[in-house]
């Protein structure tokens, strides 16, 4: 059972999701209320694709990612979650069935929110809804954008920018800001990155032999992330 923050520590938490960003310090008291906390063992699964969308999740600690298997039987990587991150948000709207499944990638606790009791603030306070229609608009245009730019990179460059991605996530959990670990495999940086595994596995050879990075194994260590900037173009 997780123990629950202080509402300050909740509003703290609430204000660094993107897709909150444009709500007032009261709205994110109200929905602060409506917080409770839940810990995930490393490698739990939080949803099934599938299953009802009743709830939306903001990780306050730990990591956690969304994945989609392949008819072939592959296991597809969508997104990874750390600290100050939400997913399963589109249950604030609507009851549709999930469409991923999110599984934890080590220990994390979460705020969970559920949809019914969000869309009755909502009701109640229509600017609330209103702010966040602004925020999921701009989410979705950042996405678009970096959708766009990733299909103009190469594959070095989008690995490049899923590391930088990981690394900033990491500092953000508090580690180092050299020397970074990341717990990750050479295969979810591909899904990332849209590329094949072995494209990937090459260019992260090309860090390894240049002193940026070390590689183990479900984990590697990035120990100049500034290096990374060099092959983002």
């Amino acid at each position: 059972m997780a123990t629950m923050p202080s509402s300050t520590e909740v509003v703290e938490l609430l204000a660094q999701v993107p897709v909150f960003s444009a709500l007032e310090p009261s709205d994110l008291q109200q929905i602060a209320a409506l917080a409770v906390p839940r810990r995930f063992e490393a490698g739990q699964v939080v949803f099934r694709k599938g299953d009802a969308s009743d709830t939306c999740y903001i990780v306050r600690s730990g990591r956690t990612r969304a994945v989609r298997e392949h008819p072939d039987g592959r296991t597809i990587t969508l997104a990874t979650f750390g600290q100050g991150d939400i997913f399963g948000e589109l249950a604030m709207f609507e009851d549709e069935r999930r469409s991923a499944t999110v599984e934890t990638l080590q220990e994390t606790t979460v705020l969970a929110v559920l949809g019914p009791d969000m869309r009755r603030l909502m009701s109640i306070h229509p600017g609330i809804s209103m702010r966040l229609a602004i925020a999921l608009g701009r989410r979705l245009r950042e996405s678009n954008e970096r959708l766009a730019r990733q299909s103009f990179q190469t594959v070095q460059s989008r690995v490049a920018v899923v590391l930088g991605e990981m690394v900033g996530q990491a500092v953000a959990d508090g580690a180092p800001t050299s020397d970074v670990p990341v717990i990750t495999t050479q295969a979810s940086i591909a899904q990332l990155a849209g590329s094949s595994r072995e494209s990937a596995s090459r260019f992260l050879a090309v860090l390894e032999r240049a002193g940026v990075i070390t590689q183990g194994r479900g984990r590697l260590v990035v120990h100049d992330p500034a290096a990374l900037d060099a092959y983002v173009y």
